[in-house]
């Protein structure tokens, strides 16, 4: 009965989270989608406690297993502590390395449990041992990876790290590996290979991850979470538990999804992000011509309050400024002129697939005003102005003409078909891929310096003058 009871419950589990990453397809859904993952989530933590033990009663309520369900409680009290306590004081800013490190712990938990499997009075065997392995050195591999893409958007490491040879170093790393693994399945996991093949798992995500850029981040997350989900559910195979193999495919294929439309999103095979990365160093890019024209804040809010049609670019150094507010406040002033307000989205814009949508929604920009690339890029010629915030590598018109560029052949927004072009920046440095933009040369853009929020503020000041 009770086994009855959980493999139903389970079916229920799979059933929320599919409807849950379905609803997250979708900005208007997607705080629906996270609660029903949530619900389905804690229905699977709770009906772990329910498991049957060979005696007929409960595992984790059987004599001598009491340490177990200690460590159990103790977990989720802590782990839900602090995961709530991150949720609530983690700033917009920092929520593609919260993603990461969230998506690492999956990948480390994976990995934990071969670890633990392994070193049982009763490993697994043949097929299930084989399995178990291969997850072990995936999960392994999105957490150390994981992990060091969070230092990355941190801010904790500030640079990519390359030396000789490095992609045949990783191909005899992985086959190492590879062959410690084979050799546990084989011969049996003794204690030397076990910590062998862990400790070279692990190296091998930090190696991976080290010369991966800024701007390759978005599609490595998307691998790295795609790799967290296989590894889930080959060791729910190995543990006989469908909601781990449900969950772990349903995770697995959408990041695999995802990180292919992020790469044609860049026009970048995944074999070029993981062994030709954009670094983040000067790249090359040639010599600009022309030079950058700076306009005031004056000059800006004129453009735009006498415009019909305003497209809004956002990037990064929104995000840093923490200026999606501001934003939205200066586009319904300049609504309630009667100019026409669009938002903009590259797919890669900022650090994870996501993010600017992430922000514009706290913001409180209708979701009918958000436009992906595809819906967008039409636009801009019929566009009186384009505000570019933050944003670089996405409007670089070196994408179309330059073939030494590494950006060559990405789609890019059309931001400089618009009849002017204001672009707010910080200063006058390349973008996060150490390219030099052609956009801030161009005839028709005007650079307006400063915090993306305080020049935003100083744009509301001056149209609301002009109101």
């Amino acid at each position: 009965m009770l086994s009855w009871l959980v493999n139903g419950a389970y079916l229920v589990v799979s059933v929320l989270f599919i409807l849950g990453l379905k609803a997250m397809s979708s900005p208007k859904t997607a705080r629906k989608g996270i609660a029903w993952a949530g619900v389905g989530m804690l229905l699977a933590t709770a009906v772990t406690f329910l498991i049957p033990g060979g005696d007929g009663g409960l595992a984790f309520f059987a004599p001598g297993k009491t340490i177990n369900l200690i460590l159990c409680v103790v977990a989720i009290v802590l782990g839900g502590g602090i995961a709530a306590w991150l949720g609530k004081v983690v700033k917009m800013t920092d929520m593609p390395q919260m993603v990461a490190i969230y998506n690492g712990m999956g990948g480390g938990a994976a990995a934990l449990i071969a670890a633990v499997a392994f070193t049982s009075a009763e490993p697994p065997t043949g097929t299930h041992a084989t399995l178990a392995m291969i997850g072990a050195l995936i999960g392994c591999v999105a957490f150390s990876g994981s992990t060091l893409a969070f230092a990355k958007l941190q801010g904790i490491m500030k640079k990519a790290v390359r030396w000789p040879a490095q992609n045949l170093g990783n191909v005899l790393h992985t086959l190492v590996t590879l062959g410690l693994g084979i050799a546990i399945v084989i011969a049996g996991p003794h204690p030397a290979l076990v910590v062998a093949f862990f400790l070279m798992a692990l190296i091998l995500g930090l190696a991976l991850t080290s010369p991966i850029g800024g701007a390759d981040m978005p599609v490595v997350i998307s691998l790295l979470n795609a790799f967290t989900g296989l590894a889930v559910g080959l060791e729910g195979y190995m543990l006989g538990n469908p909601a781990l193999i449900i969950a772990g495919i349903v995770v697995g294929a959408a990041g695999t999804l995802l990180t292919q439309l992020m790469a044609k999103a860049m026009n970048r095979p995944l074999t070029n992000v993981l062994f030709a990365p954009i670094t983040g160093e000067a790249q090359a890019g040639g010599t600009m011509e022309g030079s950058m024209k700076e306009c005031s804040s004056m000059d800006a809010a004129a453009m735009m309050r006498y415009a019909e049609h305003v497209i809004i670019v956002p990037g990064y150094g929104m995000a840093v400024a923490g200026a999606q507010h501001k934003v939205y406040e200066m586009t319904k002033l300049l609504e309630a002129e009667g100019v026409r307000v669009s938002f903009a989205i590259h797919p890669v814009a900022g650090r994870m697939p996501g993010h600017m949508n992430v922000l514009l929604a706290e913001a409180g920009v209708p979701y009918d005003q958000i436009f992906d690339l595809d819906e967008i890029n039409a636009e801009f010629p019929l566009a009186d102005v384009a505000l570019v915030i933050g944003a670089n590598d996405v409007v670089n018109p070196v994408a179309r003409t330059d073939k030494s560029s590494p950006i060559y052949g990405m789609p890019i927004l059309d931001a400089d078909k618009a009849r002017e072009c204001i672009v707010i920046k910080r200063g006058r440095g390349a973008g996060y891929s150490g390219i030099e933009n052609a956009l801030f040369y161009a005839d028709n853009t005007s650079m307006l310096y400063g915090s993306a929020q305080q020049a935003v503020a100083d744009v509301i000041t001056h149209i609301k003058e002009l109101s």
